[in-house]
């Protein structure tokens, strides 16, 4: 069976909206890879990608500026990432920059980050050189650590439970002392006992300070208590004399030498 006419159109248009679709795609595709522009390369070495694939974008100043061309492990301590970045960003892009390994957002893909330099070198950088590298955190470990805190805030949050049920329950000293209405009054009690000695202790000592000063002014007791005060300075005469005596000697004994 033979085409008709409009069938043949049909088919060429069609056709002819396939291969559109077809160099639309490709050059999509080819703009997002650098297939067309100007580039330039450079490589880093990191101790771990953390997941980083070939044909991952990479930023420079928030700009996706090129991609991951190549990854290579060197050792079992180093890889290698090759990137192709625009030429038009080269002269941005100093000696002293470097890479690291981030995000696109909180659940992305992985992508290489160039930070900016001139802090040491202003000089840009070449066609195949090789910048620093900042390694990723290791976010396995900071699971771990996160994972082993919360246990033991989980721990710590059921023993504190524990404490309080046993405190509500009245078991324990603090327990019986918090719902045992006797034990409160009793301690209330005591502390008013307390304040209560305090008190008369203040008040007998204050009694007796005034009895010892009336005393002293008693007649019958002055002599005694002169007596008293007349010996104690006497000894300290004496504690005084020995003193720069055995100061003298020594001084005395220093010359002779």
């Amino acid at each position: 069976m033979k085409a008709t006419s409009s069938q043949k159109i049909k088919i060429g248009v069609f056709t002819f909206i396939g291969l559109a679709v077809l160099v639309l795609v490709i050059f999509f595709i080819g703009n997002q890879k650098n297939l067309f522009s100007s580039t330039f390369q450079v490589s880093g070495t990191f101790k771990n990608v953390s997941g980083l694939q070939i044909g991952n974008n990479v930023r420079f100043a928030g700009i996706n500026v090129g991609v991951v061309q190549d990854i290579n492990i060197v050792t079992d301590s180093s890889v290698k990432v090759d990137l192709t970045l625009n030429n038009n960003v080269k002269k941005f892009i100093k000696k002293d920059s470097k890479l690291s390994i981030g995000s696109d957002g909180l659940m992305g893909d992985k992508l290489v980050v160039i930070a900016p330099g001139g802090l040491t070198s202003t000089q840009q950088v070449e066609d195949g050189g090789r910048l620093a590298t900042i390694n990723p955190v290791d976010v396995d470990k900071i699971i771990a650590k996160l994972t082993s805190v919360a246990n033991n805030a989980a721990s710590l949050t059921e023993g504190l439970s524990a404490i309080v049920n046993k405190v509500n329950s009245g078991k324990g000293s603090i327990g019986r002392l918090l719902n045992s209405d006797r034990l409160s009054r009793d301690l209330e009690g005591t502390v008013r006992q307390a304040k209560t000695t305090m008190k008369n202790v203040h008040a007998t000592t204050t009694t007796l300070n005034t009895d010892l000063k009336a005393a002293q002014s008693n007649f019958l007791l002055k002599g005694f208590f002169n007596k008293k005060k007349k010996k104690a300075k006497q000894d300290s005469i004496k504690k005084a004399e020995a003193a720069a005596d055995k100061a003298a000697g020594k001084d005395n004994k220093d010359n002779n030498q």
